[in-house]
Order: C-alpha cells, then structure tokens, then sequence
C-alpha cells in the first residue's frame, strides 16, 4: 500500500495489480478525485494516508476518508451515526453497515455539483471533533482485541469487510480469537477467519 499521498491521486492505493497502470479505479475518477481532494482541504481538513487512502482529519479525530471503486467513487464519514444528513445524501455501504456512512459519485462531475453540501457535511464533522462529541456507544458494540485491530489497520479489505458484519457476527469472531490468551495463537486465528469474515459470514457458519 502506498504511504506517500500524492501516490494515490497519479497512481493509486497499492492494493491490487492495477496499481500505476491506466485502469486503475484512480485514473477512471481522476477529475472528480483531485475535486473532493480540493474541498477538504478547503475545508481545513489535514491530509494524511490511511489504509492505502487520503484521509482527513481535524482534531486528532479521522473525519473522512476517500476512495476510489470500478463503478464509483466515495466520500466516507467516520462517526456517521452523528451525521444528521439533512440533504439525504449519505448511503450505507453494504447491507449490514450500520449508518448511513458515504457520499458516492458515479460522475466526476458530481462532486463540483454537490460542493456547497460536501462542504456543509465537513463541517459538521469538523464541529463535533472540535467539541469532542463522540457518536453513544451502541449496546452491540463489542471491545476488539488488540491483534484483530492491528490485523484490520495492516488490512483495509479485512477492515471494511468486519465492520460490515452483523454485530452479532462480529461477537463471534471476537469471541473465536479471544478464546486463547497467547497473541501468537490469536493471531493465527485471524488469519483462519479472514476468509468468512470477507465472505461476510460468522464464526460458526459455513
């Protein structure tokens, strides 16, 4: 994965072997990309890589997070469940994503159209970083064991694909691993449940 930003935007993220060639998901939304670039750092945003990704933050707090797919390109909001989207524009990512999370383009052209509400929506975000307000702990949340967090930051695909889960599905998988306290053995066990956490399955389930 790159860790250079500027890579993202003239080559791409670094995940696949499309990666610095002319059909990278980058080069298909290069106009819109380097636009959605352009508001959050008008918006005062700081720009960092994340994950193979340009990710914005202020506060010490990641507000969102860009990236770039076959059929679209996304802005995605970290602490979504505080989002109060009065335009109706931020969808759910998958079926069992729990808020509505992400701006999704399908036209470079989009992102200049929709400016003033993209820069509303960073604002927003921007406001409760500033204020310290955090998004209330949901009953269903469970606490990661350390090894599958670090898993997850090596990983964006194992990433995206946990926290796509049903939380009683996640449950499971954090049980799984933490039924050993030796890290080296958890760590083997994330590696065996990768699979059916990205085919979007529980521990159990086959």
């Amino acid at each position: 994965m790159i860790t250079e930003i500027e890579d993202f935007f003239t080559r791409g993220c670094g995940r696949c072997d499309r990666f610095a060639t002319p059909d990278c998901s980058t080069r298909l939304w290069a106009e819109g990309l380097a636009a959605l670039r352009k508001l959050c750092l008008q918006a005062g945003l700081t720009e960092t890589v994340k994950w193979g990704h340009p990710c914005y933050m202020h506060a010490g707090r990641n507000i969102a997070i860009m990236g770039a797919f076959r059929g679209d390109f996304r802005l995605t909001f970290f602490d979504a469940a505080l989002m109060k989207d009065p335009e109706g524009v931020l969808e759910r990512q998958g079926p069992n994503t729990r808020h509505p999370d992400a701006i999704r383009f399908t036209d470079n052209a989009q992102v200049e159209a929709m400016a003033p509400v993209i820069l509303r929506y960073l604002a927003e975000a921007k406001g409760y970083a500033e204020a310290g307000v955090k998004p209330p702990k949901e009953e269903t949340e469970v606490d990661l064991p350390e090894e599958l967090v670090e898993a997850m930051d090596a990983d964006p695909e194992l990433a995206e694909a946990f926290h796509r889960l049903t939380p009683g599905r996640q449950k499971s998988h954090v049980l799984h691993v933490t039924g050993t306290k030796t890290p080296a053995t958890r760590i083997n066990r994330i590696a065996k449940l990768r699979p059916k956490i990205l085919a979007g399955k529980g521990a159990n389930e086959y």
